[in-house]
């Protein structure tokens, strides 16, 4: 039986904005994301003035309405990514009537300002520039290599538990690249094989350097709305059908109590709980790949298959012509590319995908008919959410 879910279609994104995303933009993070921003207000066909809420990640929401020269809000809010969450919260806005036009905004930002040795890191991410001086601590060291080494002791379990073969997170970081080369904004379109995967430096057993998402700059924003205004706006309303995330009691790294019993798990159950769609109904399925162990468990925990039978589930449909997972044939897997080359965006990139699938533009990548777009977020501890979106025309 379907939980009680008042927000359910109730709220819609009629607005998309991007910048290039670049190894080293040589612009500001507050340029980037004020370029954002604007195309998707533009996108929505609204101004500046219909804005009246604001839902960002650690970019701090004062300084970006300042910039654009909102004229007022209602409400604001920011939290830690994954994207997945501040699209959860836009939508809860609006669909407790607490405002009605929400700003998404998003940024990754790596290069400006950074010393020699820094400069010399490929895994660099965020650098600091005028506006971070007040940012919180980072969890995390500046190079995303660091994250490895919480990830891989959980790999080598998974590896170990269900005798996975190391193709098999290759076949993500593969059907990453081959879909990039399909989407003119990705930053890393260089053809990539199972072998050259293979190949590729091993960081910390059992992933390599070609396992985890690529760095960039740029930024992404989206304009949320009710579905009720989405009518009169000029693209199709892409509805939040659900949106929901969640954590277990034990979101340290070393505390999980095993790779089936992750954060990633509790998100499962509460979108089922909620959503009136099944998975049979997904047209296009984009899984955070942060890492690609990540990757390989959403496809069990959000319920293509069972647990330890991701391996078999990518063997059986995997494209080998066209170095792609495309699930029962049909349903494409992160076809703009994913973090890992289209660019690390913390899954702004996956929800800004879907739209595009949904709205019917994703040039050559578009899926015929796609109706459905699933998105799954974060990794096995404190950031995994989840995003259906629908489209009723």
């Amino acid at each position: 039986m379907t939980r009680r879910y008042p927000a359910r279609d109730q709220v819609a994104i009629v607005g998309v904005g991007t910048t290039e995303f670049s190894r080293d933009s040589g612009r500001s993070e507050l340029a980037l994301v004020v370029e954002a921003c604007q195309n998707a207000i533009r996108d929505a066909g609204l101004t500046k003035h219909d804005i009246d809420g604001l839902s960002g990640d650690v970019f701090r929401n004062e300084i970006l309405q300042s910039a654009l020269g909102i004229p007022e809000t209602g409400w604001a809010v920011s939290c830690l990514t994954a994207f997945n969450i501040q699209m959860t919260n836009a939508m809860m806005a609006v669909a407790s009537g607490v405002c009605e036009t929400v700003l998404v905004h998003h940024s990754m930002y790596r290069t400006p300002m950074l010393s020699a040795s820094a400069a010399k890191d490929p895994f660099r991410k965020r650098a600091g520039d005028y506006q971070h001086a007040r940012r919180p601590q980072s969890y995390w060291p500046d190079s995303i290599a660091g994250e490895a080494s919480v990830y891989a002791p959980w790999a080598r379990k998974y590896f170990d538990t269900y005798k996975a073969r190391p193709e098999h997170l290759g076949y993500i970081a593969v059907n990453a690249r081959s879909n990039a080369r399909m989407n003119p904004h990705a930053a890393v379109t260089d053809p990539l094989s199972i072998e050259d995967y293979m190949k590729a430096p091993m960081l910390w057993d059992p992933l390599r350097m070609l396992d985890m998402e690529f760095p960039v700059d740029g930024s992404d924003a989206f304009v949320v709305t009710t579905a009720e205004r989405a009518r009169d706006l000029p693209h199709k309303p892409v509805l939040i059908h659900a949106a929901v995330a969640g954590q277990t009691d034990r979101t340290a790294e070393e505390n999980l109590r095993d790779v089936d019993h992750s954060s990633q798990k509790v998100v499962s159950r509460r979108l089922w709980d909620v959503s009136e769609l099944t998975i049979d109904d997904v047209d296009v399925y984009n899984p955070f790949d942060g890492f690609t162990i990540t990757t390989l468990k959403w496809f069990e925990d959000i319920g293509w298959c069972g647990p330890g039978e991701a391996g078999d589930f990518l063997d059986d449909n995997w494209d080998a012509a066209s170095g792609r997972i495309m699930i029962n044939g049909r349903i494409p897997v992160n076809a703009h590319g994913g973090n890992m080359s289209e660019g690390a965006s913390q899954g702004s990139g996956h929800i800004r995908e879907a739209v595009h699938q949904l709205r019917g533009n994703a040039g050559q990548r578009q899926v015929d008919r796609a109706r459905v777009a699933l998105v799954t977020s974060g990794g096995f501890f404190f950031t995994p959410g989840a995003v259906m979106l629908r489209t009723t025309d």
